[in-house]
């Protein structure tokens, strides 16, 4: 049965950093994209990054783009996403999802079939 858990969150200042993790099971990572989303209360659910499972392409929203960092470990069936330069307007539950394909072809959730529970990540001082 697939299963992903994140872990890695909490609480930090601004400027701070975060690395969060992926842990993927049940199925070959490598044959498919692991996208990381957040959400915040009252919002929807936002693209943040993705990485693909083929050749490691990735994929980036503006916001975090230069500060965050998705990576993954295939052996270890793990997806990481350092976040850097963190600021107050990255505090969020952070979700990993796996896509239905190996290509990241889009932030849109309705493209990932599986979820893990969320992990949370708050910036402030």
């Amino acid at each position: 049965q697939v299963q992903l858990v994140e872990s890695g969150g909490g609480l930090v200042q601004p400027g701070g950093s975060l690395r969060l993790s992926c842990a993927a099971s049940g199925f070959t990572l490598d044959y498919y994209a692991i996208g990381w989303f957040r959400q915040v209360p009252g919002k929807e659910r936002e693209g943040v990054s993705c990485v693909s499972g083929s050749d490691g392409s990735t994929y980036y929203a503006d916001s975090v783009k230069g500060r965050f960092t998705i990576s993954r470990d295939n052996a270890k069936n793990t997806v990481y996403l350092q976040m850097n330069s963190l600021k107050p307007e990255d505090t969020a539950v952070y979700y990993c999802a796996k896509e239905t394909s190996v290509w990241c072809r889009s932030t849109n959730p309705r493209n990932f079939g599986s979820w893990g529970q969320g992990t949370q990540v708050t910036v402030s001082s």
